[in-house]
């Protein structure tokens, strides 16, 4: 079943799938429908309105074709003409409003459902999101879901209404001829049997589908991502080659999934022409021995007909089925992976640090290792013990520190740790004196900000790209912050100043991306500020351009600044430097620099680009 799961914003709930698959179904409909009972209603009795008027017409038929037969009055012919076409109409109607109010369900449901899985997939690991590309997430989240909005709006109604109908039918022709009844009662029971057998069978197959659009659509979305490195490679061959595989392999599947699908239409349809076959017989029998009027002929064949088409819409009902059972599955999979990073609720113990003011930060003792086959830093990870070892060291509210060390030697993820990205394996991490497993990751992330060299601007507007949507920021508090990074006067050159749409980071330099990341920062006012080699990528000229920017932004602040050049480190007041894993240098700036012997102060003599990059 779909047990439901608190999120850090109370209200909103999400569900991990059971093994049973009945029940699974049953919890993805009650889930995402009761918000909207009334609208389901409402839908149903359209649905069951729509039914009786297909029930009724073929009588009203049957008594106009009677009393031309019998000779009777115009008048009663008149009646009849205009009630069929008063319910022709009023039918054709009704449809029109079912298939209005399902697509509203249906989206309602199925965006509820997206947002949910969004979410989600935001709150799981670092390592989850390392193993999977942005395709392959993109495609479940966005195509996984929306073939399911047939099923959270129409299956429920459909199944019901074209049961009943079939139902309906069976009465009206039990009522009219018993063996006739039998007959088709014997066809809808053959029918339906055949199309549970294939059901079950093809559902593998449009699992296995999904499966192959989600690799291919991956292998694009990462292809076309690297599209620089691979015209610099001159890999557009061997890229081209691996899609065509992969099409492939999705043809393949596809083919399968859809010849087994089409199955039940070829069955249905060929078991339903000897049903119709023999239902002609009885009708035409019947009427040869003078048992049947034309009218009850009529109405035999045409109940005949009718039943042929609710049998089509279960036909179609079950191939939707098999499509939602493979969605569910890859659905399901997701919300079935929880975070190992789990945040503290309010009432569960969670602590809270100060409101303002510079953040003490301490490391006692901690041990890290990636998940196997995690590349971090450009190396994997996998073939040491730990990439942090015993790490151990106090920074000072206040204080900025800068962590020096080679590539791979563990910089980055102590900045990964420090923010909460993962967790340790051995230690503890405190900020402000409590550990960072009794803080609230809201309340830690809002006092804890992170800038790293690669900024991540959205396809939005200026403002939106600094305030994370949060409209409660006024332009006021914009103007007074972007006017200390001296960016005011850029932004009001911009057609629409605040209104100004991005486009992701085109059409900006590397400096003014990182201008507008500091400018969240100061908009954010954390107590503790992480740079994370956020001037590597830049030149001399930009680098200095930002550094009255760095200097407002440690003001009253403390600090931990990772970098590969010299000019970096000056400002900080601790050095900290890792080899391998472990620190093999921290201490006062000036008393390092000072000490012949340290390695900083061998840094600073050889160059700091010589010995660390």
């Amino acid at each position: 079943m779909f047990r439901l799961l608190g999120t850090d914003h109370g209200a909103r709930k999400v569900f991990i799938p059971a093994v049973n698959s009945f029940r699974l179904y049953r919890d993805l409909l009650w889930r995402y429908l009761k918000p909207q009972m009334g609208q389901m209603v409402g839908l149903a009795g359209l649905l069951l309105t729509g039914i009786a008027l297909q029930l009724l017409n073929p009588q009203v038929l049957r008594y106009f074709l009677d009393t031309v037969q019998a000779k009777g009055s115009q008048r009663s012919l008149y009646i009849a003409a205009g009630l069929f076409l008063v319910f022709s109409f009023l039918q054709q109607a009704l449809s029109l409003a079912v298939q209005y109010k399902a697509a509203q369900v249906g989206w309602k449901s199925t965006n509820q459902l997206r947002s949910d899985l969004t979410l989600h997939l935001l709150r799981l690991d670092m390592p989850f999101h390392k193993e999977h590309t942005s395709g392959d997430l993109i495609e479940r989240a966005d195509g996984s879901v929306t073939q399911l909005t047939n099923f959270l709006s129409l299956f429920v109604v459909n199944i019901l209404g074209n049961g009943l109908l079939v139902g309906g039918i069976l009465v009206l022709l039990f009522f009219e001829n018993i063996w006739l009844g039998l007959g088709m009662l014997a066809y809808t029971l053959l029918t339906l049997f055949a199309l549970g057998s294939i059901q079950q069978i093809a559902v593998r197959r449009w699992t296995a589908e999904r499966q192959a659009s989600t690799r291919l659509y991956g292998y694009i979305e990462e292809r076309i991502s690297g599209a620089e490195e691979i015209r610099a490679a001159r890999a557009e061959n061997y890229v081209m080659r691996s899609l065509h595989a992969l099409m492939a392999d999705f043809t393949r599947t596809t083919r399968s999934a859809v010849v087994f699908s089409s199955l039940t239409f070829h069955l249905t349809n060929l078991i339903y022409v000897l049903g119709y076959a023999g239902g002609l017989a009885v009708g035409v029998i019947l009427f040869l021995r003078g048992e049947a009027s034309l009218g009850r002929v009529y109405l035999i064949t045409y109940y005949l007909g009718m039943l042929s088409a609710p049998l089509q819409s279960i036909r179609g009902q079950v191939e939707d089925l098999q499509q939602a059972s493979a969605n569910i599955q890859r659905i399901g999979e997701l919300f079935a992976l929880q975070p190992q990073v789990n945040s503290q609720q309010a009432g569960d113990g969670a602590q809270a640090i100060a409101k303002d003011g510079p953040l003490a930060v301490q490391f006692q003792n901690v041990h890290f290792q990636y998940a196997d086959h995690e590349v971090v830093d450009g190396s994997e990870q996998a073939e040491r013990p730990f990439v942090l070892e015993d790490i151990t060291f106090d920074l000072q509210p206040g204080r900025i520190l800068g962590v020096l060390g080679r590539t791979g030697s563990g910089k980055s993820t102590l900045t990964r740790l420090l923010f909460r990205l993962y967790d340790p394996d051995r230690g503890s991490i405190r900020l402000g004196g409590i550990d960072l497993r009794e803080l609230g990751l809201e309340e830690l992330r809002q006092r804890v900000a992170l800038v790293t060299q690669d900024v991540q601007l959205f396809q939005a507007s200026v403002r939106n790209n600094l305030t994370f949507f949060n409209s409660s920021i006024s332009d006021d508090t914009l103007e007074h912050e972007l006017k200390k990074l001296n960016l005011w006067d850029w932004v009001q050159s911009l057609p629409g100043g605040l209104d100004a749409p991005l486009t992701g980071s085109s059409g900006l330099s590397a400096g003014e991306a990182q201008l507008l990341a500091f400018a969240r920062v100061f908009l954010k006012d954390p107590g503790l500020v992480i740079l994370d080699e956020a001037s590597s990528r830049l030149d001399q000229m930009t680098e200095a351009h930002l550094e009255k920017a760095i200097e407002r932004l440690f003001a009253g602040r403390t600090g931990v600044v990772i970098a590969h050049r010299l000019k970096t480190v000056q400002r900080a007041d601790d050095i900290l430097i890792l080899e391998e894993g472990r620190i093999v240098e921290f201490g006062r700036r000036v008393d390092l620099a000072n000490d012949t012997g340290s390695r900083f102060a061998r840094l600073l003599r050889y160059g700091l680009e010589e010995v660390i990059v």
